[in-house]
C-alpha cells in the first residue's frame, strides 16, 4: 500500500501473537535509506554544539533584543557568539562557586531571553540538568518541579521572582540560590533571606565566581542534559529525561532532511525566539540554529505585539503553533473581506489560479510570480519580508489554515510531529508537496517508525488503509521518565516508544494523525467514540475556532461545547437580522441551530455514523484558554478539567436535547 517516494520498509510487519496485537512494517525516511545520519565529528554534546558554532562563528550575531528608547521599541541590540560565551564562561564558575557540581540540578524560570540561553549553555558547559520551569504552569507545578528535580539553584526573570517565592517553603527544601535576569529588590532579598536562601541580580551573579577558574567536565553522549517536565493533561508533570545524545542525533537528522530538499540552514538564518524555551519543540530549533551559527532574536514577551517584533526582525525562520497560525489567518482574512469588492475578487483569482498551478506540481515559488509580486507580496511583508519556512508543531493545523497560508506566504508551510519524550522532530511534511496537506509527513531521517494495531478501537496497522498507535524508535528517544521508572515501563516496551497517537499512512508515506488511543469512551448503547478524531472532523468547519465533543456511557449521544469565530457569528446574524453583541449571540437559540446545522452537514459529508452526530452545543465567547486550567501550555485539551467546568451547560444540553 505505502509507495516508497519518501519512505523505505526496513522490517516487515508481524501478525497478532500471544496476546500481542499485530504490528505493520518498520519504514524510516528515504533520506536515510543507508542509514541514518552520523553527528559531526566531535560533536558529542549540546556544550559543543555552542562552543564549536563559537570557534566557526565568533563574530556573527546570535542573541538579540530590542532597545527600548524612551520607553518605545528600537532597533534589534546583538550580542556576537564570542561574546556571549565569555558571558557564559562567567555565569558558569558563578555556579560552581555556589558549590553546585557536575550532575546537579539548575531550574530555569521566565520568557525566553538571552538570559535563558546563557544560563542553559552554562549548564550544558558544567554537566548541570537544565530544568526549565514553565513560564505558564503556575506555583503549585513550579514547587512540584523543584521538589521533585531537586532543583538546588534557579535562574528567575525579574518579574516572576514574586510567583517564585509562592513556592516557599516547600521548595526551600533543595532550592539555595536564586538568579534574576535583571534587579533585586531589597523587600525580595529580605523575604528570600529569611529562608536562608541567597539571591543576587544578574550582575551581582556574575562577578561572584571572578577570579575562580573551574576545569569543564568531560561530556559524555549518554549524559543527560535536560529534564523536561511535561505538560500533563492528567496528574502530575513527568520528567521527562534528555540526553546530549538525543539533540545531537535529531540535529544530524534535520540537517541530511533539509540538505536532501535544497532548504539548509544557514548563518544568514534569522530566528525569532518567542515559543516557550521550556518546550522541546523551541528548544531544538535554538539549537538547530546555534549549530549553524544563525542569530536568534527574542520577542518582548506579548502576543499583541508579536507583529510587530516580526516587522523588526524580519526572521528567515518562523515556527508557530496551530492556534497562532489561526490567528494570522483570521487577521488575513478580516482584511481580505473588507478590502472591498475589486480587492476581494482580485485576491480570490490570484488564490485559485495560483493554488491551481500548485496542485499540478508547480513549486510555490513558481506557481504565480506576478500574482506573488502584486498581491501576496503584503502578506509576505506582513511577516517581515523575509520568511522562507513557517514550521507548525504541538498540535494539528486545520488543513484549510495550511493550504490558505501555503498559498498566500510565499513560503515553504511544513507541519511537523513529535514528542517531548521523543526530542520533538520525528516527523516533518516534505516542501512543495500540497497533497501533504493534513498530514505531518513522513519520518525524519534518524528514526524508525511503525504503526501496532489497536483492536478495541477497530485500528488494524495491517490492513490495506494502515492504521494504530505510533510507535518511534532510534537514538532521539529519551531516556526515562526521572524517578518514575513505571510509567517508564509502561510507553517503552524493547526500545520502542508508544506515543499514544494513532496514525495512518498515506499513499506516499506521509502519516497522519487521526486520534489519541486514550481519548475513547462507550456511550450508552455500547458504541466506541473515539472523540479526538471527531473533533479533527467537526474543527474543519471555518466558523468554528475550537470544539470540545464531550459523552459519556450514561448517555446515548454526544454534546460540544464550542468557541466560535466572532466575525463569522456577527456576519452570520447580521444576514439573519439578529441584534445583540457576541455574548448575546452566543446564547441565542437560532445561531445555535445555525451551528448544529453546520455540525450536521460536515458529519454528513464524512458520512459519520448517526451517533457520533452532536445533538447540542453550549458556545462559549471566551476561548479555552490556560487561565481557568482548560488546556495545557501546548494548547492540549485537559478534558477532566473541561468536564468540571462546563458541568452545567452539559446537564442543560442533555436536558434540552432529549
Amino acid at each position: 500500500m505505502v509507495k516508497d517516494r519518501f519512505i523505505v520498509e526496513v522490517e516487515p510487519g508481524k501478525p497478532a501473537k500471544e496476546g500481542k496485537p499485530s504490528i505493520g512494517p518498520v519504514y524510516r525516511s528515504i533520506f536515510a535509506k543507508d542509514g541514518f545520519p552520523e553527528p559531526t565529528s566531535g560533536l558529542d554534546s549540546c556544550w559543543d554544539i555552542f562552543r564549536l558554532a563559537v570557534e566557526k562563528y565568533p563574530n556573527n550575531q546570535m542573541l538579540g533584543r530590542r532597545e527600548i528608547v524612551n520607553g518605545k521599541p528600537g532597533k534589534y541590540l546583538w550580542m556576537t557568539y564570542r561574546e556571549a560565551y565569555n558571558i557564559v564562561l562567567k555565569v558558569g564558575n558563578s555556579i560552581r562557586s555556589c558549590g553546585i557540581e557536575e550532575g546537579g540540578r539548575c531550574g530555569i524560570y521566565g520568557a525566553n531571553s538571552p538570559e535563558w540561553i546563557m544560563s542553559m549553555e552554562a549548564c550544558n558547559a558544567h554537566g548541570l540538568y537544565c530544568v526549565p520551569l514553565y513560564d505558564t504552569l503556575g506555583a503549585g507545578a513550579v514547587e512540584f518541579i523543584i521538589c521533585h528535580a531537586e532543583v538546588e539553584i534557579a535562574f528567575v526573570e525579574e518579574k516572576k521572582i514574586s510567583e517564585l517565592l509562592k513556592t516557599f517553603p516547600g521548595a526551600t527544601k533543595y532550592l539555595r540560590t536564586i538568579v534574576s535576569f535583571g534587579k533585586v529588590t531589597s523587600q525580595q532579598k529580605e523575604e528570600v533571606e529569611k529562608f536562608g536562601v541567597a539571591i543576587y541580580s544578574w550582575d551581582e551573579f556574575l562577578s561572584l565566581g571572578e577570579g575562580k577558574h573551574f576545569d569543564l567536565p568531560v561530556k559524555k553522549k549518554s549524559d543527560i542534559c535536560t529534564i523536561m517536565y511535561t505538560s500533563g493533561t492528567t496528574g502530575d508533570p513527568k520528567g521527562v529525561m534528555i540526553s546530549n545524545n538525543s539533540i545531537v542525533t535529531l540535529i544530524a537528522g534535520v540537517k541530511r532532511l533539509l540538505e536532501s530538499v535544497n532548504e539548509s540552514l544557514t548563518e544568514k538564518d534569522v530566528y525569532l525566539s518567542y515559543l516557550p524555551l521550556a518546550h522541546i519543540f523551541d528548544r531544538v530549533i535554538e539549537e538547530c540554529s546555534i549549530n549553524h551559527g544563525a542569530s536568534i532574536g527574542f520577542w518582548r514577551g506579548d502576543v499583541k505585539l508579536l507583529v510587530e517584533d516580526i516587522g523588526e526582525l524580519k526572521p528567515t525562520i518562523f515556527c508557530a503553533v496551530p492556534r497562532v497560525l489561526d490567528r494570522i489567518y483570521s487577521g488575513l482574512q478580516q482584511k481580505i473581506s473588507s478590502g472591498g469588492f475589486i480587492k476581494h475578487t482580485m485576491f480570490n483569482l490570484a488564490y485559485s489560479f495560483k493554488l491551481r498551478n500548485m496542485r499540478k506540481g508547480r513549486k510555490h515559488s513558481e506557481a504565480a510570480p506576478l500574482c506573488d509580486k502584486i498581491v501576496f507580496n503584503k502578506v509576505k511583508e506582513g511577516l517581515g519580508g523575509n520568511v522562507r519556512l513557517i514550521l507548525s508543531g504541538a498540535a494539528p493545523l486545520a488543513s484549510h489554515v495550511e493550504e490558505f497560508l501555503r498559498v498566500v506566504s510565499c513560503s515553504y508551510v511544513l507541519q511537523g510531529y513529535g514528542l517531548t519524550e521523543t526530542c520533538a522532530g520525528t516527523f516533518v511534511s516534505i516542501p512543495d508537496e500540497l497533497n501533504m496537506l493534513g498530514t505531518v509527513g513522513p519520518p525524519v531521517p534518524n528514526v524508525d517508525v511503525c504503526l501496532e494495531s489497536v483492536p478495541e478501537m477497530g485500528y488494524d496497522a495491517l490492513s490495506t488503509t494502515p492504521r494504530g498507535e505510533v510507535c518511534v524508535r532510534g537514538d532521539t528517544l529519551f531516556s526515562g521518565y526521572y524517578k518514575r521508572e513505571d510509567l517508564t515501563k509502561e510507553v517503552l516496551i524493547d526500545g520502542w516508544f508508544h506515543t499514544g497517537d494513532i496514525g495512518e499512512w498515506q499513499a506516499d508515506g506521509s502519516l497522519q494523525i487521526i486520534d489519541r488511543k486514550k481519548n475513547i469512551f462507550k456511550l450508552s448503547q455500547g458504541e466506541y467514540v473515539a472523540v479526538e478524531n471527531l473533533e479533527n472532523i467537526y474543527g474543519q468547519v471555518p466558523d468554528i475556532d475550537s470544539i470540545w465533543v464531550y459523552g459519556n456511557s450514561f448517555e446515548s449521544f454526544l454534546v460540544a461545547v464550542i468557541n466560535p469565530s466572532k466575525q463569522a457569528v456577527e456576519k452570520w446574524a447580521e444576514q439573519a437580522g439578529i441584534s445583540g453583541d457576541f455574548d448575546a449571540l452566543c446564547e441565542n437559540p437560532k445561531v445555535k441551530e445555525y451551528f448544529l446545522g453546520e455540525l450536521a452537514k460536515i458529519a454528513k459529508e464524512k458520512k459519520l455514523k448517526g451517533f457520533e452526530f452532536i445533538k447540542a452545543v453550549h458556545l462559549d465567547p471566551v476561548p479555552f484558554d490556560m487561565e481557568r486550567d482548560l488546556i495545557t501550555p501546548t494548547f492540549k485539551k485537559k478534558r477532566p478539567q473541561l468536564l468540571k467546568y462546563y458541568k452545567s451547560a452539559i446537564d442543560n444540553m442533555y436536558k434540552s436535547a432529549k
